[in-house]
């Protein structure tokens, strides 16, 4: 939409998200990303850590289901989304305001893992053999058959 305020934020995750549904069954992973800036520091020639910051992310259905079952503590992640400011009273009457991020997508940050890549296919979505399936691995092009015509690739999940 326009007017929304869009962000990436890279850092790590501080805890294993915590997969929910809503009244109406909607599934939303929430997650808390602390990114913590490197800075040189001239007096002591070397880097150290600045001050870190921690937002807490929403997920929304497959992809919130998808996050909860693939993203563990500790794992460095690449979240973009909406930039939410919440106001809100806590237990003691204070108001408070927070920032979140109601995340559209999230990825595993490759700069010190690798990944295995497991396509999903959503309920009701065909697989090659024409049923719902929910995973499937994605073969690289070393390990497909040489043989394989277009209309044997798996069918596109959008």
């Amino acid at each position: 939409m326009a007017g929304e305020t869009m962000v990436t934020v890279v850092g790590n995750l501080t805890a294993d998200p915590e997969l929910r549904h809503t009244a109406s069954g909607l599934p939303v992973a929430s997650f808390t990303i602390a990114s913590t800036p490197r800075v040189f520091d001239r007096e002591r020639n070397e880097f150290v850590d600045g001050e870190p910051l921690f937002l807490r992310c929403s997920l929304w259905r497959q992809a919130g289901e998808n996050a909860a079952q693939s993203l563990t503590r500790g794992t460095r992640i690449i979240v973009t989304g909406r930039l939410r400011q919440r106001t809100f009273d806590d237990k003691e009457g204070q108001r408070r305001t927070t920032m979140e991020i109601d995340a559209e997508d999230v990825a595993v940050s490759l700069t010190y893992a690798t990944a295995k890549v497991t396509k999903t296919y959503g309920q009701g979505m065909p697989s090659q053999s024409g049923s719902a399936s929910t995973a499937r691995p994605v073969s690289d092009s070393a390990s497909a058959p040489s043989s394989a015509s277009p209309a044997s690739a798996d069918p596109h999940p959008f």
